[in-house]
C-alpha cells in the first residue's frame, strides 16, 4: 500500500505542531515534528559551544552526530541526541535561536533531508515545518501552510512557557518571533514560503479559543468565509471529531480536502461533518 504524505508548513509559533499531532493521531498516521530535529541539532551546537552560524564548524560536527526519533507508549514523538533524551531540553527559549541559525545551513539541511524523506517512504505521515511542502516533500498529496499574526503567535507561545514553568515578558517573546520571522524567510537554504499546491490557513484565534478539532477549525475558515472567501482547507484534523471516518475512507478519499460553505463543513462527497447549529 503506498503512504500518504501530509506536508504542514508555517511560521514559528503558528500552531503546526499542535495541528499535526491531532491529525496524525485521528488518522493513524506518524506525526514527524522536523523542528524538533534541528533544535536537536542546535542544542548539540551550544553544548559542543560551536557557533551555529559558522557552517564549516557545524559540517565537521555533523558526523558524530546521533540524532534519533522515538515514540513513546502515548505515540509523542521524543528525541534523542547520542543516546540521551532532550525532549524537554530543547524546547527552551535559547534553543529557538540556535535551531534557526543551524537550520538555514545547507550542509545541516542536506545531512538531516533524507532521514525525514525515509520515514515518509515507509511511513503514512503528517509532517510539519518550514520547507517540508517546498523541499523535502514537494509531491505531498496534502500540503498545507498555517500562519498567524506575530502577535496572536506571541500570546500563544506565552502561555505555552508560563504552563512549562518558564515564563517571558510578552515583548521579549514578541520580538523573539518577529526576528525568527525574519531569519526564516530571508535565508538562503529553503527559505519559509507558502509551497505549489498548498493551501493557505490563517489562525486568527488566540489559545483559548483554538481547541485542534472540527469546532476549532470551523471557527478559523469561518472567519475568512465572512469576508466572502470561498475556502478550500486541507484540514483532516477537523476529521477526528467525525465518528465514522477511518483509514479506509481516507484510502479512497486520497484528496483529503474540505469545503466550507456557509455554516456548515462538508467532505468533497458533500456528506457534512459538521455543523455549527445556525439555522
Amino acid at each position: 500500500m503506498s503512504t500518504i504524505r501530509v506536508a504542514i508548513d508555517g511560521p514559528s509559533g503558528a500552531g503546526k505542531s499542535t495541528l499535526a499531532r491531532a491529525a496524525a493521531a485521528a488518522l493513524g498516521f506518524l506525526y514527524v515534528d522536523t523542528g524538533a530535529i534541528y533544535r536537536t541539532v542546535g542544542l548539540s551546537a551550544r553544548e559542543e559551544d560551536v557557533d551555529p552560524g559558522d557552517e564549516t564548524a557545524m559540517a565537521a560536527m555533523l558526523p558524530a552526530l546521533r540524532v534519533e526519533l522515538r515514540y513513546d507508549k502515548a505515540g509523542r514523538q521524543r528525541m534523542l541526541l547520542n543516546g540521551r533524551d532532550v525532549s524537554e531540553e530543547i524546547r527552551l527559549p535559547e534553543i529557538s535561536r540556535y535551531a534557526s541559525a543551524v537550520s538555514a545551513l545547507p550542509a545541516v539541511r542536506a545531512y538531516l533531508m533524507e532521514t525525514q524523506r525515509e520515514l515518509a517512504r515507509k511511513n503514512s505521515v503528517v509532517m510539519d515545518g518550514r520547507d517540508i511542502g517546498s523541499v523535502v516533500l514537494p509531491d505531498a498529496e496534502v500540503k498545507i501552510f498555517l500562519t498567524a499574526s506575530a502577535r496572536v503567535r506571541a500570546e500563544r507561545r506565552c502561555r505555552e512557557l508560563e504552563e512549562r514553568g518558564t515564563p517571558q515578558p510578552f515583548e521579549e517573546v514578541f520580538r523573539d518571533i518577529e526576528d525568527r520571522d525574519f531569519r526564516d524567510t530571508h535565508r538562503e537554504a529553503a527559505p519559509l514560503r507558502q509551497a505549489d499546491g498548498a493551501v493557505l490557513l490563517e489562525d486568527r484565534y488566540t489559545t483559548e479559543s483554538r481547541k485542534i478539532g472540527a469546532r476549532g477549525m470551523f471557527q478559523s475558515c469561518k472567519a475568512l468565509t465572512d469576508q466572502g472567501k470561498d475556502v478550500v482547507v486541507c484540514s483532516i484534523s477537523m476529521y477526528q471529531e467525525n465518528r465514522d471516518w477511518n483509514r479506509e475512507n481516507i484510502e479512497k478519499y486520497r484528496e483529503i480536502y474540505i469545503k466550507v460553505t456557509h455554516e456548515t463543513l462538508y467532505r468533497r462527497d458533500q456528506k457534512k461533518l459538521y455543523s455549527s447549529g445556525a439555522k
